[in-house]
Parts: structure tokens; C-alpha cells; sequence
């Protein structure tokens, strides 16, 4: 990164309570707008987390667009413009000619649903690429990681020879089986990243361009809570429970429905906390998988995000209890373990699987005063010097 660009950014914010005016000018939503400007003002060409995020920026900027439309197979509607994904975890059946219909082997990713005639790895290109422009265009104020993120956005939401059409019926489809499954909105999870970059991209957009891809969030918001595959992943006990609901209430604060923020985040107190968690903070639906140790962190990744949203809702998430079913317990339980890797009473934890706990540990120190996160982060943060995560959360 240029050193003009750099002085540019720490000029901008030369204390924290410029840091908090600056903060205000963006419709912060999954991050908190402080902590951002925060580190913007005190980042040096050194920053290892930085150099890391504008190395994927510039990288993000040689990438060539590749909207849905670009997929070789169909769904079952036999529209191109609807996003297309197998389920990961299921293999043609060993025991029939066609390999129909598919079995399923927990655990085991089936290399096929990453290939480029279905639409999951676009979507995650698309997702990761848009969100490294955003974030590196917010702390280096390089108009260039902005306009190719706008190129990207036009292309998926808004072009309509390329648009994605706002919904996921098809997928995670299983071969033999069923055409698309409310399990695959797990699939979209990644479009949150996506919609922060809009609102840090927000001051290079016309009112056109912005409200644009704020109609197509609210139409997926609507698909989201009506649909049949969005009333089954509501129904699930477990991660997909969880990132269903950062999803409603992530695009319903996008396009500025507060009432279903609330509601939603009302049941992620009452339905998921109490369900998922028990005394000691254990997540028994993620445990008894085959990768215990990343499906309890991947649904906490969830609660970071539902505690910030609960911040902005005014609805307390992170403090929510119920009969001693708590957040900071689940939190607590994944810290213990990190400080102590010895103790875990599961499936294998090698001591660099723990670096994977991160994030949540950031969150959790943010919001909670039992010092044992200050350890776990302590612990960690000597392996994660160059994570993104640094400049978003600590």
C-alpha cells in the first residue's frame, strides 16, 4: 500500500473521537463502526493483518467476474439464474448402477460440489473477494478495491443478464433425491460479509446503484422468512438454526426492517440459547458430529454476529440466560479448552486446531470480563498476527 495512502487514513482520524465521527458516516452492521476507525488511525505499513488484506484485495482485483449465469449444469428449474449447489457431505451410491440416489458420509466432503459447473465455489469467491475489496478499500481508501467490488455487485444482484434471482431453492440438491433443501441456505450465510462491504462502499455508490442491491437483500429477506426451505432450516437444532437467524436479521437490519430484527433475535434468545447449550456451555448437537471441535466454533461464529445485531436491536444476546442455558457459557466452554487443549473430551483437538477459535475468542473478551478469554486470546494471538480478524475486532 502506497505510504500516501496510508497518511490519508491516519490524518482522517487523528483520535477517537474523530474516530466515532467517522464511524457514524457508515452504516456499520455486523462490525463495530469504533473499533474500525480505531485501528484505521493507528495502522502503519507494517500491520501484518493489513498487509494480509490488501495482498486478497489486489488479488480480488485480477479476478475475473463469474456471476451464476456462468454454471455448465441446471437445477431442476432449468433457470440459469438460479443458484445451484449438491450437498457436500453425500457420494453417488455404491450400490446401483446410476449411483442413485446419493448416500451420505458425515464428514466426508465430496470434491465434485466444488467444481465450477455448480455454483458453490462462485459464490464463495464472489463473497470473499467482495468482502476483502470492501474492508481493504475502508482502511486504504484506494477507490480501485471499490470499483471492481462494484462491478462485482452489479453483476450479481442488479445486471439482469447475470443476477442471481433472490433465493436458494435449489440448494444443496441431492442426486436422486430432492431438487434443493432448506439446508443450503447455510450456503448464504456468506452473503453478510457481502453486505457490510455495501455499506463501506456506501460513499462511491449512486442512490441507484446502492438501492439496487438493497432490493435484492430485501427480496432474499422475504424468500428467507415465507419460503419452505426457509421455515425448514429455521426448524434445525443446531449451526443452521444459528445462521439462519444471523441471516433474517443481518438483511432485515440491511434493509432497515427493524421489527423482524427484533423478532428474530427475540428467538434466537429463547429458542436457540436454551436449546443449544447446556449448563456448562457444551453444544451437544455440534459435539456428536465427526468434527466436534469446528462445528462448535462454527456455530459461535453465528453469535458473534447475533450478539452485535442484539447490540444495535437492543435485544441482549450475549447476556441472555435461561434455567443457566447460556451464550457466555458456550463461549466459556470453547475458551477452557483453548487454554488447556488437554481437557477436551472429544474427537481428536491437535494444538493448531485451536487457532480456529480466534474470532470467537475476540468476540467474547469484547463482551464478556471473565478473564479465562483474555488467556485463551493471549494464547492465540501470537499464531493469528497477520488475521484479518485483528483489524475488526481487537
Amino acid at each position: 500500500m502506497k505510504k500516501s495512502l496510508l497518511a490519508t487514513a491516519i490524518l482522517a482520524s487523528t483520535c477517537f473521537f474523530s474516530n466515532a465521527l467517522y464511524a457514524a458516516d457508515i452504516n456499520f452492521i455486523s462490525y463495530d463502526g469504533n473499533i474500525l476507525a480505531k485501528n484505521k488511525a493507528e495502522l502503519t505499513d507494517s500491520n501484518p493483518a493489513l498487509k494480509k488484506l490488501v495482498s486478497l484485495a489486489n488479488k480480488a482485483l485480477k479476478v475475473e467476474i463469474d456471476p451464476v449465469t456462468n454454471k455448465t449444469l441446471l437445477s431442476a428449474s432449468g433457470d440459469k439464474h438460479d443458484y445451484f449447489s449438491f450437498g457436500p457431505y453425500w457420494w453417488p451410491n455404491p450400490d446401483t448402477k446410476d449411483g442413485l440416489p446419493y448416500v451420505r458420509r458425515d464428514g466426508e466432503y465430496n470434491m465434485d460440489t466444488k467444481t465450477a459447473a455448480t455454483d458453490k465455489m462462485r459464490m464463495i469467491r464472489f463473497a470473499k473477494d467482495v468482502q476483502n475489496l470492501g474492508l481493504a478499500y475502508y482502511f486504504t481508501d484506494n477507490k480501485a478495491y471499490a470499483e471492481k467490488a462494484k462491478q462485482q455487485l452489479d453483476a450479481w444482484f442488479v445486471n439482469p443478464k447475470t443476477r442471481m434471482n433472490p433465493n436458494m431453492d435449489h440448494a444443496q440438491a441431492i442426486p436422486g433425491r430432492v431438487d434443493g433443501r432448506g439446508i443450503g441456505i447455510i450456503d448464504s450465510r456468506l452473503l453478510i460479509g457481502v453486505m457490510d462491504s455495501v455499506e463501506m462502499l456506501r460513499p462511491t455508490m449512486t442512490d441507484k446503484e446502492y438501492n439496487a442491491v438493497v432490493k435484492w437483500y430485501a427480496d432474499f429477506r422475504d424468500w428467507l422468512v415465507t419460503s419452505r426451505n426457509g421455515f425448514e432450516e429455521d426448524n434445525w437444532h443446531n449451526n443452521h438454526g444459528s445462521w439462519y437467524d444471523a441471516q433474517v436479521v443481518a438483511f432485515s437490519l440491511f434493509t432497515h426492517d427493524m421489527d423482524l430484527a427484533k423478532k428474530r433475535l427475540e428467538i434466537t434468545q429463547m429458542r436457540r440459547i436454551g436449546g443449544q447449550f447446556d449448563i456448562e456451555g457444551k453444544q451437544g448437537a455440534e459435539l456428536e458430529r465427526t468434527k466436534p471441535w469446528h462445528y462448535s466454533n462454527f456455530n459461535l461464529e453465528a453469535y458473534n454476529l447475533l450478539g452485535r445485531y442484539g447490540e444495535l436491536a437492543k435485544v441482549d444476546v450475549w447476556n441472555y440466560n435461561i434455567d443457566k442455558h447460556s451464550l457466555e457459557n458456550g463461549y466459556n466452554f470453547i475458551a477452557k479448552n483453548v487454554v488447556d487443549t488437554n481437557i477436551w473430551e472429544y474427537k481428536g483437538l491437535k494444538e493448531r486446531d485451536v487457532n480456529i477459535a480466534y474470532e470467537n475468542m475476540l468476540n467474547a473478551k469484547r463482551a464478556y470480563k471473565d478473564p479465562i478469554f483474555d488467556k485463551a486470546v493471549e494464547k492465540l494471538e501470537s499464531a493469528n498476527k497477520s488475521n484479518i480478524e485483528n483489524l475488526l475486532y481487537k
